[in-house]
């Protein structure tokens, strides 16, 4: 008996680095935490259950499994599914651009070989681990969550779960798994909505700020015309670059967001770029080129210095360069400036007799400058709100929070606030209630 739990550990060992194409499932603290608890396993039972301190290495190392498994809010089989879900491999790529007929036969060989490996061991963990090391045992908690939640993955992921969860032979699934890397990606793409560039890679946004299209109040035109373009953008025409102009607070920047709450069913995705990153834009555009999703790169409050070069990087992702452009990204940018760069008297020609170190043709410098916000096909200008916009505003987010003043006092109240404050716009509008909902609740 002892020699038969001996070989079967030895087996599985060999199994897991058997993997082929999914060998990068094991680089999550889960798994690594898993195959440490295989080694010390078999060095257990080497030892006939004998050895104690090689008892409190097994022991150890099951705990940190378990708080490895804990921690992802998973059971050990779904968790071992979603890793394939997200897998970043020659297969998963390939699906992503090919047609599942026409792939290789020695890489569907690999990928079959692969998903019986990890359906077997998708069965090792919690009653069943715990009870091979030694069925009499009350020493030991077995890691159980059944079923796990899949409320928070989106509708084709936790689809695509279920049918794993219902078959014996992964295999079996491979088309779809297939056509599931074609239309959501992998990796980081399949567990984001909306991300940031930061230090030279894409990082997710676990809770991103999901604005609703009802809280968008005024500027109704604004939003229809950004909101066709984007639809059309996601249907396949070829959509145009958006400005978002105008004054500070108008709701320039609640706008695209909203974008992501309206159209992320239908694979939008926002990614956030800072403006001390847009030297990096194309090689976002690369990055992005050939994942299956629909992206909006958003530069927030964008506008150039004298001395800057970033607006270079910009304007290849505007009109591109000899790389073509990709057809899945475009850019919503927001400015409190019609003019993205900064232009000076001492940029315009004068009538002044030049001296050698002025530029020959200055009205060059001057067009180029005056022509990075044509760049973008659409412009959106949101001029201040007045009195009437402003207290609609008010009143549609007095209503969400459940404040019910009279009409007159909260008006009186809000023009006051504006006043004493930043004047009339949304974003004084969503401080004022803010502020009114904490002073009402501290009085009861």
């Amino acid at each position: 008996m002892l020699e038969e739990t001996r070989e079967f550990i030895y087996t599985q060992q060999v199994r897991i680095a058997s993997l082929l194409l999914y060998q990068n499932v094991l680089d999550q603290a889960p798994w690594e935490a898993y195959e440490k608890l295989f080694k010390s396993l078999a060095n257990y039972v080497l030892d006939g259950h004998e050895n104690s301190s090689r008892q409190l290495s097994y022991l150890f190392a099951y705990g940190q499994w378990f708080r490895a498994i804990a921690a992802t809010g998973y059971n050990w089989r779904d968790y071992v599914i979603l890793q394939i879900l997200t897998s970043e491999n020659p297969f998963s790529q390939l699906a992503q651009v090919q047609d599942f007929s026409q792939l290789p036969t020695s890489l569907i060989s690999a990928v079959k070989h692969d998903l019986k490996i990890l359906e077997e061991m998708s069965l090792w963990g919690g009653d069943k681990l715990v009870n091979f090391v030694n069925p009499a045992s009350n020493n030991h908690v077995a890691w159980q969550l059944s079923p796990s939640d899949l409320s928070k993955l989106s509708e084709s992921k936790r689809s695509l779960i279920l049918k794993f969860q219902a078959t014996d032979d992964w295999t079996q699934l491979l088309p779809e798994l297939a056509d599931y890397y074609k239309h959501s990606g992998t990796g980081i793409f399949t567990e984001y909505e909306a991300f940031r560039w930061r230090k030279g890679h894409l990082e997710g946004i676990a809770y991103p700020d999901l604005v609703l299209l009802s809280d968008l109040v005024g500027y109704e035109s604004q939003r229809q015309v950004l909101y066709k373009n984007t639809e059309a953008f996601l249907v396949g025409y070829h959509a145009l670059h958006v400005l978002l102009y105008g004054s500070r607070g108008t709701g320039k920047s609640s706008m695209v967001k909203s974008l992501l709450y309206a159209y992320r069913d239908r694979g939008l995705r926002l990614v956030e770029v800072a403006k001390d990153d847009l030297k990096d834009l194309p090689t976002i555009a690369e990055v992005l080129r050939k994942a299956p999703q629909k992206f909006i790169i958003f530069v927030d409050d964008l506008s150039f210095e004298e001395e800057s070069e970033d607006y270079k990087a910009l304007k290849v992702v505007l009109e591109g360069n000899l790389s073509a452009q990709p057809n899945n990204l475009l850019v919503y940018a927001t400015s409190n400036r019609r003019h993205l760069l900064r232009e000076y008297f001492s940029d315009r020609p004068s009538l002044k007799t030049l001296s050698n170190s002025e530029e020959v043709n200055p009205w060059d410098t001057v067009q180029e400058k005056l022509s990075l916000s044509d760049r973008f096909g659409l412009t959106l200008t949101f001029l201040k709100a007045d009195q009437e916009i402003y207290l609609k505003i008010v009143h549609h987010f007095a209503k969400r929070a459940g404040i019910n003043l009279p009409i007159e006092d909260l008006d009186f109240r809000a023009l006051q606030w504006a006043t004493r404050n930043n004047g009339q716009s949304g974003r004084t509008a969503q401080q004022f209630i803010d502020f009114l909902q904490a002073e009402l609740g501290m009085l009861k």
